[in-house]
Formats: structure tokens, C-alpha cells, sequence
């Protein structure tokens, strides 16, 4: 019974987020697996009831782990304001959002220096249509075309392997602000590359908000707000 109640309270104490808020923020694979999404993006940003359910967030991030990083993807739906001749229009775009964490021990990841780098719906097509030897590049600056552009930068490489086995998904973080350069490596078999392919192609109508011009569900959803959660934000450019 002692076992029993002490294996209750470790349950209790990982889910508190006081937990991860002042407990140390180095995680291994297993911790990560249960904790990355929901200390980031939820993939149900709009707060909605569904009559007769508990409208609570959906977390299913697709997770690598490999020797010196980890990789996770998931999508991050967009938002929705209602229009006053009745009706939504999409707020905010949807994206794929990538996160990457530094090994910093065995199957350890420092999720403090994380990066993360949000696929738009076109480059995500992009990321769809590589072949087995293909290779790709994509920039991201949050003041582009401002007198601030250049001093954070982002570039996302997508490179395959010599042998066709895989690719190399790196992400380059260049802050001229702080001097600093962070790089970030994951390879990737070609069957982790088809889940992720395959996973964008299946979310690719939902970040763009289409899957509410048809979904007979979403007519009986009754919608309390179109406001987007604050505590699930966590956006390419946050920590």
C-alpha cells in the first residue's frame, strides 16, 4: 500500500508544472516523450467545447532521439476570428513545428537551449516533394525587411546522407547581437524521414484550417472563444 501511494505521488509531482518550472531542465528520451509537447505547442489551439466532451489539448509530437540531438515535430493549428456577417476566418496561420534539443549526456537533452523553426504550409511542401537525394534550405528572420534584418537568423538544411540511406536535418541559429552561432544536428533514417513526410502531407490541410470547410464535426462544436490560449503559445522565436 506504502508502494502503491508512493508510485501516486511520483505520477502527481510530474504532471505539477511546478515541477518543471523549478526542477533541474535536463530530461532523458523518456521524460522528453511524455513532456516535450506539453511544455510547448498544443495541437488543438482553439478553445472550443465539443457537447458532451471534455475539451482538453491534444499533445502527439513524432520524436527522434539521437546521440548528440533530438528532433520532434508536430503541427500547430491556426486560429480563428469570428467575422460579424457570421462565420471564421483563419487569424493566425498554422505551421509544422520543429523542435531541437542538444544532447548534453546519454539519451539527456538540455531543454533550455532549445531552437525550434515553424514550416509554413508552403515550405512544408516543399519538405514533401524531397526525393531520396534531395536537399533543401530554408531562412527565417523575425525582422525581415526592417532595419533590424540580419540580426537573428535561422537556417534549416535538410541534406542527404552519401549512401541514400537518410539526411541531415540541421538547424543554424546566427544572433550577431550576442555573437553567438548554434548548430544543431539530427540524422534521420529514410523510414524517420517517410513518418515525417507522411506526417506533414496528413497535417498539411489542417494548419491551412481547411479541414473546417468540410468536417460535419465542427458543426456541432459550440465555440466559446477564438482567442488563442496563452499558456500554450510557444512560438519559433520563444523559449
Amino acid at each position: 500500500m506504502l508502494k502503491l501511494s508512493r508510485c501516486s505521488f511520483a505520477r502527481n509531482l510530474l504532471s505539477n508544472k511546478q515541477f518543471l518550472e523549478y526542477g533541474p531542465d535536463v530530461r532523458d528520451a523518456r521524460y522528453l516523450c511524455a513532456f516535450t509537447s506539453r511544455a510547448g505547442v498544443s495541437t488543438t489551439r482553439q478553445n472550443f467545447t465539443a457537447k458532451g466532451n471534455f475539451a482538453g489539448r491534444v499533445f502527439a509530437p513524432y520524436s527522434i532521439y539521437k546521440g548528440k540531438a533530438a528532433l520532434s515535430m508536430e503541427p500547430v493549428l491556426p486560429t480563428f476570428a469570428k467575422l460579424d456577417s457570421g462565420g471564421l476566418r483563419v487569424d493566425r496561420r498554422g505551421v509544422m513545428m520543429l523542435t531541437f534539443l542538444p544532447a548534453i549526456g546519454e539519451r539527456k537533452y538540455d531543454w533550455q537551449s532549445r531552437q525550434k523553426f515553424a514550416l509554413s504550409a508552403t515550405e512544408v511542401g516543399s519538405f514533401i516533394s524531397l526525393g531520396p537525394t534531395g536537399a533543401s534550405e530554408f531562412f527565417h528572420d523575425p525582422s525581415m525587411k526592417s532595419s533590424n534584418a540580419g540580426q537573428v537568423k535561422k537556417t534549416l538544411s535538410v541534406k542527404p546522407h552519401a549512401d541514400a540511406s537518410g539526411y541531415f536535418i540541421s538547424l543554424s541559429v546566427n544572433n550577431s547581437i550576442l555573437k553567438t552561432t548554434e548548430r544543431i544536428t539530427v540524422p534521420v533514417t529514410s523510414a524517420e524521414f517517410q513518418v515525417m513526410k507522411t506526417a506533414c502531407s496528413f497535417a498539411l490541410p489542417h494548419i491551412m484550417g481547411w479541414d473546417w470547410l468540410n468536417n460535419q464535426q465542427h458543426k456541432h462544436r459550440e465555440i466559446n472563444s477564438m482567442r488563442l490560449d496563452s499558456r500554450a503559445l510557444d512560438l519559433e522565436w520563444d523559449k
